[in-house]
């Protein structure tokens, strides 16, 4: 039994480093597909982001952004048009990259929250629902709680590379919000729904 539970663990620790690591080579890859966009370039990144906030669980998806970052300013060239370096970090457009762990931790602990408040709900009206209508209230809620969660990581992301923006290269705010904020609105909005309904189809599928 013992034997079993210890074999069990370390399947579970095995797919976790796998996912994690698949993960840290897709954000590298969609930051190498760059189109530049004035200081900040255009990649794919937002897509991954939130396509590993949900699929992952928090502690994976954590794990994953905050090793890439690291992997990333020791050199190792993972960020847009094949850089690396603690200067990328700290330079005018690095806010954008340690923007993904904040926000990561905001829209996690959102989702959370969220989905916990949906099954206490679920809970409480499963005596006057069918399992079938239970089953699409608890997904539509559960979809609802994704696309919140990723729109705030968006949202966080932005607010810390525009205030890093602004420290470093002494642009106003409105200068910083034109420049590395405004062109990629509607492009992310794209992006973050596509991910969103993607990370939704691939979790049902793993589970």
């Amino acid at each position: 039994m013992v034997e079993l539970h210890t074999k069990k663990k370390t399947a579970t620790r095995a797919r976790s480093l796998a996912f994690c690591g698949l993960t840290i080579a897709l954000m590298a890859v969609s930051a190498w597909v760059s189109v530049p966009l004035g200081p900040v370039p255009f990649t794919l990144q937002t897509f991954v982001m939130v396509f590993a906030l949900i699929v992952l669980t928090p502690g994976q998806c954590l794990a994953s952004i905050g090793c890439y970052l690291v992997i990333g300013a020791i050199g190792i060239p993972v960020f847009s048009s094949m850089r690396g370096g603690l200067g990328v970090v700290l330079g005018p457009t690095g806010g954008f990259l340690w923007g993904f762990f904040v926000g990561a931790v905001v829209a996690l602990a959102v989702m959370r929250i969220l989905e916990g408040s949906a099954r206490k709900e679920q809970s409480a009206s499963s005596a006057r629902l069918d399992p079938q209508t239970g089953a699409r209230v608890r997904r539509s809620r559960e979809l609802a709680a994704s696309f919140i969660g990723a729109f705030l990581f968006v949202v966080v992301m932005y607010l810390c590379g525009w205030v890093q923006l602004m420290a470093v290269s002494g642009m106003g705010p409105a200068a910083a919000f034109v420049t590395a904020v405004a062109p990629f609105i509607v492009v992310d909005l794209v992006k973050t729904i596509v991910g969103v309904l993607t990370a939704r189809a691939v979790k049902r599928a793993i589970r």
